[in-house]
């Protein structure tokens, strides 16, 4: 049974996200024009990033944006950009009217010699967001990559890679079990898991399922979820 009780995850402040812990998974491509990116290179000039929430479009824009300008939805969308830039622009489905002729005219810059590169990210492929006719088309004139959940193969070996970095020994029942009881992106599970290791060591307890089942039953259910099941 997937996500029975949510555990509160501010008991640990989650790592910033950069392009060393987003765990790749079936996504090589994206990662490693990621990495081009982060290197300064500008060749590209269009690409749009899409797939399901967890699958991790926002954690590269953030792990990029040291390296140009990040935009969310609810910021002011840049009305020009220069030679060399790197624009990230996230949730682009959540734009708004203004942003998005905003943004219309940013791929028009950029399509008539400005040597910069647009990086967007939404929920949907091109055609099928809802956004203004115009600017879906323009989604589409670059690179149009997906991102894909981890699977749970995935997700195991990241849990265990980032166990082993801590210097922890899992017991072997441990993971199968996070993976069967929370549905959650692989941040999310880190960050379980994170509270999971300073709680067994506040108590000298080795990490294993059983410790799991305590911490559960010391935290606060989710809204709306009773403690029965």
């Amino acid at each position: 049974m997937n996500l029975m009780r949510q555990l509160p995850l501010d008991l640990h402040r989650r790592p910033a996200p950069t392009l060393e812990n987003f765990v790749t998974g079936d996504n090589a491509e994206v990662v490693a024009l990621a990495h081009r990116l982060d290197r300064g290179d500008r060749q590209t000039r269009f690409v749009y990033l899409w797939g399901p929430p967890g699958a991790g479009r926002s954690h590269l824009l953030r792990a990029l944006a040291p390296r140009g300008r990040l935009v969310s939805p609810g910021d002011a969308m840049p009305a020009s950009i220069a030679d060399g830039a790197l624009l990230l622009v996230d949730d682009c489905q959540a734009l708004d009217a203004d942003s998005q002729q905003a943004l219309f005219g940013l791929y028009n810059q950029v399509q008539a010699g400005v040597a910069a590169t647009l990086v967007v990210a939404g929920d949907a492929p091109p055609m099928a967001m809802r956004l203004r006719e115009d600017l879906r088309t323009r989604l589409g004139w670059g690179l149009v990559l997906q991102l894909r959940l981890l699977d749970d193969y995935h997700k195991a070996a990241a849990l265990e890679r980032h166990a082993r970095s801590r210097g922890v020994a899992l017991g072997r029942d441990l993971v199968p079990y996070l993976l069967a009881r929370y549905d959650r992106d692989i941040r999310s599970l880190i960050a379980l898991f994170d509270a999971l290791d300073r709680y067994g060591f506040e108590r000298k307890r080795p990490l294993n399922r059983q410790l799991l089942r305590e911490f559960e039953a010391e935290a606060t259910l989710a809204p709306g979820e009773s403690g029965a099941g």
